[in-house]
Parts: structure tokens; C-alpha cells; sequence
């Protein structure tokens, strides 16, 4: 009753009032970040470990059931799920609702800090994530072209495109979608390789003992200090066939080229993203999570086209999913 009383006995007062609410209603709604989801960070952990070349069962039994024995007994889980693939282990840990995600991916670290051991030497760590609902791609952009490979084009998009995105206000990072990452890739022949009383094992060893880049010290005078540096010289086919992976029976040096064909290409060959005809990848703009999704999605926008008269001959940069649409028509609606 007496804000009613004091807008009667005091009326102008009450108009500064209703004026100021007005204008502080203006101002957050211009301010106020815009998404299309409501920002919820569910109480969720995910554990990814990849062991390339070993196949789905040894993935299961020699990294997935171990870590999921070790994690169990965490506070608060309510189900635990995974997935086994060849080369790689996920699982995914959803905990009560009111658990604090933070405490419990540190929980996740705590419990596998102590597994490391006795997984796999040539597996990679566990990967503790927590599974932000802001981590979502917003915008999707096509990068095609009608003279270049995927993996020129992923090599391109990396080296020029993913840094100028990445730089623009209200952006947290590019994904690339549809990738290839260049790799020398060593086929053997495994007749010429028994032939000369060797095994994989023995050109592995030899690649991880002088594919390496040691740190050679430095060279010292009166008046003057050198670090010196050893240049590695594996970088081409060529120099990698021309390997010493062993000796045979008669002493005589055992090349790579020798038993096995080398050659530049991408390190998974079995993946193919194309579209329209054309080699294609995409680059996602992830914002950050207090960033106006219709601002972000404007100056994405706005810089590919600039990057566009700068392309090479034949590639250009196409819009393929823009969420960005359906916020702004529900901001007409409101």
C-alpha cells in the first residue's frame, strides 16, 4: 500500500521512477548477451584416451574398464556410459543434479592421476573435459575449392583463416570440421622385411632413436657464445627411405626405402568430407560464453567477406548453418 500512497501523494516523483525503470530496461535489454539456449552447464565429465592402432577390444580391455573401475566409486555419479572404437576410448560420467562440476572433474583427475602406469606406454594421458553447454558451434562456415586437396585446404584454413576468426571480439575459438592433417606414411612390405630377418618393431625403433631433434649445447669464446643446433634431417620421402634401420647378415646397411614405400599424405585417408562435388571443409565459430550471439555472428559474417577477395583462384568461403537466425527472429517475436 505504500508505494501506491506515494504515488498518489507524490506523482512526479513516482514518473522519475517509472521514467528510470524504463530506460534500465532499454538499456540491459541492448546489453543483455543473447543465445538461443538458456546458459546451463550440465554436471557432466567426459574421459577421452586415444591408443592409435589398437583395435576396439583392446581399447575396452586395456583403457576403458580400467578407468571406469577407478572412477566408479566418485560421489554423486549417476551413470556411467562408454564407447570403445579403434583407437580410442570415451566415457561420458553424469553426476547428481547440485553437484559442482569443477569439484567433480577434479575429483575424475584426482582418481586417474594414479592409473597412468599401468595403462598402455604408447597410449596418450586421459583427457579430463568438462562438458560446457557454451562450447557450442554457433556458426558454420564451408571452405571449397575446385583445385586444391582437403588437405590443402585444412592446411590453408589453419595457417590463415583460423587465426583472423579467432582474433574477432566475442569469439573463443574456430573448430575444423572435416580436416585431414599431413603425415609421412611407411608402407611395408612384409616379404622384403622377412627377407632380411627384421620386423616392424626394429624400423619403429629406428624411426623414435633418430627421428628426433636433440638440443646440442652451445659454443663458447672470450667474446662471443653460439647455441648451436642440430637440424634434423628427416623432413621429405626421400629422407626418410633413405633411413639406416639395421644391418643384414652380410653387415651392409638396411634402408627404409629397402623394405617398405614412403609417401606424403594424410594421416587418416578412410575419412572424406566433400560437398557440392568439391573437397570441402568447415570451420565453426565456438563464442564465448558472455558474447552476443547475433554481434559474433555479425562480424564473422562481415570478415569473410573481406577474406574473400584474398582467396586463392577456385576456393571460397560459403554459409552452411547460421543459429544466429533463430535467436534474432525470436527477439521479433519479443
Amino acid at each position: 500500500m505504500w508505494l501506491s500512497d506515494i504515488s498518489v501523494k507524490r506523482p512526479v516523483f513516482a514518473s522519475v521512477m517509472s521514467l528510470l525503470l524504463i530506460a534500465f530496461g532499454l538499456l540491459s535489454f541492448e546489453r543483455l548477451p543473447l543465445r538461443e539456449y538458456p546458459d546451463i552447464d550440465p554436471p557432466v565429465v567426459s574421459i577421452s584416451t586415444n591408443y592409435r592402432g589398437a583395435s576396439a577390444e583392446v581399447i575396452e580391455n586395456r583403457i576403458t574398464q580400467l578407468i571406469e573401475s577407478r572412477v566408479a566409486g566418485v560421489e554423486g555419479i549417476r551413470f556411467i556410459s562408454s564407447q570403445s572404437s579403434d583407437g580410442r576410448s570415451d566415457i561420458t560420467l553424469e553426476f547428481e543434479v547440485g553437484r559442482d562440476v569443477n569439484e567433480a572433474a577434479n575429483d575424475i583427475r584426482d582418481r586417474i592421476s594414479g592409473l597412468r602406469g599401468n595403462l598402455p606406454d604408447e597410449a596418450d594421458p586421459p583427457e579430463v573435459q568438462k562438458v560446457d553447454s557454451s562450447d557450442d558451434v554457433i556458426l558454420w562456415m564451408s571452405l571449397e575449392s575446385d583445385r586444391m586437396s582437403s588437405l590443402e585446404l585444412t592446411d590453408y584454413a589453419r595457417r590463415y583463416l583460423v587465426d583472423r576468426f579467432s582474433t574477432l571480439d566475442g569469439v573463443a575459438r574456430v573448430r575444423i570440421g572435416g580436416g585431414l592433417d599431413y603425415a609421412m606414411r611407411i608402407w611395408v612390405d612384409r616379404r622384403k622385411l622377412a627377407a632380411r630377418g627384421m620386423t616392424v618393431i626394429d624400423i619403429e625403433d629406428a624411426l623414435r632413436r633418430q627421428n628426433v631433434e636433440l638440443p646440442a649445447g652451445s659454443v663458447e669464446s672470450s667474446e662471443r657464445q653460439f647455441t648451436a643446433r642440430v637440424e634434423r634431417s628427416f623432413r621429405t620421402p626421400n629422407d626418410f627411405s633413405n633411413l639406416i634401420i639395421g644391418s643384414g647378415v652380410g653387415g651392409y646397411l638396411v634402408k627404409l626405402g629397402d623394405v617398405a614405400k614412403v609417401e606424403l599424405g594424410a594421416e587418416e585417408d578412410r575419412t572424406l568430407f566433400r560437398g557440392n562435388r568439391l573437397p570441402t571443409i568447415g570451420m565453426g565459430v565456438i563464442k564465448q560464453s558472455t558474447a552476443n550471439t547475433l554481434e559474433v555472428a555479425s562480424r564473422v559474417k562481415a570478415e569473410a567477406q573481406r577474406l574473400a577477395a584474398s582467396l586463392p583462384a577456385g576456393m571460397e568461403i560459403k554459409q552452411s548453418y547460421d543459429s544466429s537466425v533463430f535467436v534474432d527472429r525470436a527477439i521479433d517475436e519479443v
